[in-house]
């Protein structure tokens, strides 16, 4: 049997590799841990583990073209934050082997979310934007979407704003309505936070990553680690388990933050 398959309550499901990994926007700025000397290492890792769907975060433009060009089983899509189309984006990278795009939609989290660079009043100087595809599993002819989002660093009240514009518009989509989705990324709020009791209470949703322990570690044992990185599904999507990517060689690790697989699942 195809190892992508498993048996749950007897009944054949399909496994889907899924991650969310905030890559860390490379500036050169991060001395041993810059972004050119932990290249080998995030190709190395993702060659071995082959995930299915990969949701990147703080994707500079030259590290979008990088992605693009050495991850050759993918496609990246995605679209920077600022008004000219320039910097961050969360970019999606998905096999082209399994499965097919039927639309790709980039929104700012913003009073306007169709206007390039817009953003609350409450947020920091930074837009922010979400990256959400409608993907079709091209053997099991599945249906579902992916939401890649980033939520602002220092205000609550923008990140709370941001999640609860996020999950109106996934209560109002028309293409698809009914699909199943998974809303991943870096919320940059605890487990505790406020931000976390809107998509908490969202009774569609429930979140996997909920025992993964700390995701964030910045290079250096005296940071201070959190725990910011989430993948939340809907009660269509099963969860066999999740684990962090801990990876490191000779103190150079996969990024500042752990990146988080979750082995899903659903009724083939």
């Amino acid at each position: 049997m195809d190892p992508a398959y498993m048996a749950v309550a007897g009944i054949e499901v399909r496994r889907m590799k899924f991650v969310t990994f905030n890559i860390r926007c490379d500036f050169d700025q991060d001395k041993d841990n810059s972004f050119r000397f932990r290249k080998p290492l995030i190709l190395a890792k993702i060659e071995k583990e082959k995930p299915d769907i990969i949701c990147f975060q703080e994707v500079l433009p030259h590290v979008a073209a990088w992605l693009k060009d050495v991850l050759k089983e993918y496609y990246v899509v995605g679209c920077p934050r600022s008004e000219t189309l320039e910097d961050e984006q969360e970019s999606i990278a998905y096999r082209k082997d399994k499965y097919n795009l039927i639309s790709m939609e980039t929104f700012w989290m913003s009073p306007t979310p169709y206007r390039p660079g817009s953003r609350y009043r409450e947020q920091s100087i930074c837009p922010r934007v979400c990256t959400e595809v409608l993907l079709e599993d091209l053997e099991h002819k599945k249906v579902f979407r992916v939401i890649n989002l980033h939520l602002d660093h220092i205000g609550v009240q923008a990140r709370m704003l941001g999640l609860s514009q996020v999950l109106r518009k996934l209560e109002g989509e028309n293409l698809f309505y009914d699909a199943p989705v998974i809303i991943a990324g870096d919320f940059n709020a605890e487990p505790d936070g406020e931000e976390i009791k809107i998509i908490d209470s969202c009774v569609r949703l429930r979140n996997v990553t909920e025992n993964i322990g700390i995701t964030y570690h910045g290079f250096e044992a005296e940071d201070e680690a959190e725990r910011i990185d989430y993948i939340y599904v809907s009660d269509e999507i099963l969860c066999e388990k999740t684990v962090k990517w801990e990876d490191q060689e000779e103190g150079v690790w996969l990024s500042d933050h752990y990146p988080v697989m979750a082995e899903l699942s659903w009724k083939a």
